[in-house]
Formats: structure tokens, sequence, C-alpha cells
């Protein structure tokens, strides 16, 4: 696994081990334990001007204001932690994640080196500027949510009653997309988000391709970005139902890519509900061009989720990534629910 070494000794160590070494969750416990242990105990680490940076109310409006863009945030960052402190943050985020998916967001963090390095070491690139958010009081019956967020990674988690949880919004992306010079040359931390959408591309025929690709130009980034809320979209290009067996597992396998960035647990709890609303009822949509450097766009859409790529700043080497529930981004559907069955 690739390990991209920056300035900072004590992080780089940190996530140069973790990438190494780190195992995939331990699932002995459900998920909703794992993670209100890895809060509680990352938590019980900070001294008292730390916490109070990391902890809101649940309900503070800040639990839904997630972004994607190199900025200061509210939140407790990783430069601002001690090295056993920044273990204990990423042992939170490793709670939620795959292996997979884990060692996606190390390596999105540690291209803040390369950017830092490719901008004659511009402050705004710092791959310690990563911010930790705990909402509520983390309990394995009660209801709670956290978030760590930077540049080009917010993974926003809700637990209701503990363990129902809801993962989205999720984004990744990475600039470079793919590294072009350096030790890390060739380093691609989104590509089979890229690889296996074009894979299904290529694999129409002309007629099933002229449906999927919607116009010749991508946009300019994703649709679903943040302070717009999850709404379907016009549901353009080629359904499943218009697929063979093989184009529809390449589709499948698409949405699989994104929803497998989570631990397994979670990671089924979605694939079912995306099973279950009609995996015929998915449609793909194709906008661009197919070939490296030129700028593309894609989406998948079913009743209840939608998924978007977008490369198309920096001549085509700056990948955008997001998956939106409908009903539950922020566990606004379980919320829902919760407050009916329980009087407060």
């Amino acid at each position: 696994m690739s390990c991209v070494r920056f300035q900072y000794g004590l992080l780089s160590a940190l996530i140069c081990v973790l990438l190494a070494t780190s195992p995939a969750p331990s699932f002995a416990h459900s998920p909703g334990d794992a993670m209100a242990d890895a809060a509680n105990h990352f938590l019980a680490a900070l001294d008292n001007q730390q916490r109070e940076k990391a902890q809101f109310k649940f309900d503070d409006k800040e639990r839904l204001n997630w972004q994607f863009v190199p900025m200061d945030r509210a939140g407790l960052p990783l430069r601002e932690m001690k090295p056993n402190q920044q273990h204990l943050a990423m042992a939170l985020l490793n709670s939620a994640l795959s292996h997979r998916g884990f060692s996606k967001a190390l390596n999105i963090m540690a291209l803040e080196q390369i950017l830092h390095e490719m901008e004659n070491n511009s402050p705004t690139r710092d791959p310690a500027k990563y911010y930790v958010f705990i909402f509520g009081e983390p309990s394995p019956s009660q209801t709670w949510g956290w978030r760590v967020e930077g540049h080009h990674l917010s993974i926003s988690v809700t637990l209701v009653d503990g363990q129902k949880i809801s993962a989205t919004p999720a984004f990744m992306g990475t600039n470079p997309a793919n590294v072009k010079q350096g030790p890390q040359e060739g380093l691609r931390v989104l590509h089979a988000e890229e690889d296996l959408a074009k894979e299904l591309l290529a694999s129409l025929n002309a007629t099933q391709r002229s449906k999927a690709v919607i116009q010749d130009t991508a946009p300019a980034d994703v649709i679903n970005l943040p302070g717009r809320d999850a709404t379907p979209l016009e549901p353009v290009g080629i359904s499943a139902a218009e697929l063979n067996a093989g184009q529809r597992d390449k589709l499948l396998a698409v949405v699989s890519e994104y929803v497998n960035n989570f631990r397994r647990e979670l990671a089924e709890v979605d694939l079912k509900k995306i099973h279950d609303a009609g995996t015929e009822k998915l449609t793909f949509a194709w906008a661009g061009s197919a070939k490296s450097g030129e700028g593309s766009y894609y989406r998948i859409q079913g009743p209840t989720f939608i998924m978007e790529y977008d490369n198309t700043q920096n001549n085509a080497n700056h990948v955008h990534v997001v998956w939106r529930d409908f009903a539950n981004d922020f566990g606004a559907d379980m919320l829902k629910q919760h407050y009916e069955d329980v009087k407060h």
C-alpha cells in the first residue's frame, strides 16, 4: 500500500504506519458499539480546551454543515492534537470504514503534502488540517453522531439509538487524481470509481451508448454539493433494465465500490436497501469524454440514492465523488421514526 511522506513528522509516521499495518476493523462488536468506544476513548484523551472544540450538541447546526474544500472549520484539527490523540482520531474514522475505505481516506489526506509542494509550500495545503467533530454523547444505546472532515474528505455518521446507522453524505476527492511525478508517481487513490464506470461505458453498444451519454461536455462539478438537500435528479441515461446481465453486473460493481468504503455490516444494510428498491430501476448517465485527460462525469441514481463522479478540474486530473441517500442523509428518516416512537 502506498505511503506519502510529508513534513509533519509525527503525523507522517501515524499515517504511514496505519496504511502499512492497520487491519480491517474488528467485527467482534457491533458497529455502534465500536464507534461509541472509539469516540469515548478519543474524547477521554482530550483536555478541556480540545474537548470544547471537538464536541457539539447533537442538534447543533454544525452537524449538517459538511464541506470538502481546504478551509478553516469548527471542530478539532489533527494539527492541534498530540500523537496519541491523532491515533485515537484515526481509530474513530477506522471504526466506520472498511480496509479499502480507510486506505483511501488516509491517502487522500496524504495527498495534501503533494499539493503543498506543487504550490510552492502553500500553507493552505496541510495534511494535518483534518477535523474531528463529535455530536452529542457517544453511546451504544443513545442517539449521537460524528464527522471527520477536511480537504476532499467528509465522512458523516449518525447513530440513532446507538445501533441504527447512516453514513451519508459521503464525499471523497483527489487532487492530483493521478500523481504524475515524484515518489508517488502512478498513485490513483480513486481509480476504481473511474475504471469500473469506464468499463461499463465501453461495454455498451451504439444504441445503449446513445442513451447513456447525456451530453458531450461534463459539468464543472458534482451536483449534490454541500448545502443542497439530497433530492433525485432527472432520471436521464440508460436504465439497468436496458442492460444485459454482464452490464448490470458492471453497474452494480460501481455502486458496490462506493458502498464498500464502509465496514461490512454497514455496507450490507445499504446494499440490501438498494436491491430491495429494485436494481432494474437504476439509471446510468455519462457526460463528457471517456479519454484520460479529458473532462468526464457520471451519475448512478436509484429510487433511494444517487452517486456522482466528476473529473474536470486541473486538466481533468482532479476527482470528486459523492454518495447521497434521499431519505436518510444525516439519519433523517431514522431520526423521524425515532422521534415519533419516543416522547421527548
